[in-house]
């Protein structure tokens, strides 16, 4: 069985600071990821996904899409195993 990571994520949304945690299988976080994690959360749901990256978008639009839709600043802890 793969081993799993916390990470804990700080970020801006609509310009009012929150953290969340994700546990994934992988050691490091890109940023991308984290912003694409946080999508999911916020807007992951039937009503808001057409607003969602697509599977093959590059990192720097993921990050865009991001921006426009209020998360920002994001910032990523190194992972501790679980």
């Amino acid at each position: 069985m793969a081993e799993v990571y916390t990470h804990l994520i700080a970020y801006l949304f609509k310009d009012e600071q929150r953290e969340q945690s994700f546990e994934l299988t992988d050691a490091v976080l890109p940023a991308h990821v984290a912003a694409l994690h946080l999508l999911q959360l916020h807007f992951g749901d039937g009503e808001n996904s057409l607003i969602m990256p697509t599977a093959d978008s590059a990192p720097d639009e993921i990050m865009q899409q991001a921006l426009l839709l209020g998360i920002s600043d994001i910032r990523s802890q190194p992972a501790a195993p679980v």
